[in-house]
């Protein structure tokens, strides 16, 4: 097992990409604190991961307030004594053209997937320092790279994710932490349901895709194992991108 015994934190995981990472690190051994404001579907896979002979255990968490991150991050430590691996999972998005979007609504994305990422890692830091050795994978998007139209916020915060994922890079791999983001593509999630709503949705976006499929939140939980595990121990400040293709035209 490729995550045996290692702790770690999966933030977003009631569903979609996060939902897979989770049963993805449960299958590799890896022993779970699994995040969510959702509590359905974060209990749920919680339920299924115990069940099935693994470790896990939920936490409620808006992820954008600074108190609910120190308490999750003083949950793991109560319940496992260690953090090994985070990932910056949970993320939203307002689709609106910029001149219409509302400024609530810019500072709620921004805070959801990129204020996070900043809480998140300023928590579980100082125990990773303790140790020496620490992973941090951060879920950003192809839209930090290229541009979808009506999605300001969501470009903007997936960008800075990016920027921020490099600063952390180089300010902690003397300490043994290796911090990296991964870059899917269109994915089949509940985020995407609405642009997937019709065949034509569907198509125009296999037909953008040079694999010509969708991706999978598998496909994004592959690449998440590998960056958690020892084997990407000389990977770090990498963006790497998930997207059958997409970026590469």
């Amino acid at each position: 097992m490729r995550l045996k015994d290692r702790v770690a934190i999966v933030t977003g995981a009631a569903s979609g990409i996060g939902a897979a990472i989770g049963r993805q690190f449960a299958a590799e051994g890896a022993r779970l604190l699994l995040v969510d404001i959702a509590d359905n579907g974060a209990e749920q896979l919680d339920e299924q991961i115990r069940l099935s002979g693994g470790e896990s255990i939920f936490e409620h968490t808006d992820v954008s307030d600074p108190a609910a991150i120190a308490h999750m991050v003083q949950a793991c430590i109560r319940h496992y004594g260690r953090v090994d691996i985070l990932v910056n999972n949970a993320g939203i998005v307002r689709q609106a053209p910029l001149h219409e979007t509302a400024e609530d609504d810019w500072d709620r994305v921004l805070a959801v997937n990129l204020k996070s990422v900043f809480l998140g890692s300023r928590a579980v830091l100082p125990h990773m320092l303790a140790q020496g050795s620490g992973k941090i994978i951060n879920v950003t998007s192809i839209a930090g790279l290229v541009g979808f139209e009506n999605t300001g916020p969501y470009c903007a915060s997936k960008g800075g994710q990016i920027a921020l994922t490099r600063e952390m890079a180089l300010e902690y791999a003397k300490q043994g932490i290796n911090v990296n983001c991964i870059a899917p593509g269109v994915i089949r999630t509940a985020m995407t349901a609405g642009m997937l709503a019709s065949p034509e949705g569907t198509l125009a976006f296999e037909q953008g895709t040079p694999y010509r499929r969708l991706g999978e939140p598998e496909d994004i939980a592959h690449a998440a194992v590998y960056l958690a595990s020892s084997e990407s121990d000389f990977v770090n400040g990498e963006v790497l991108v998930v997207d059958g293709g997409w970026v590469a035209r």
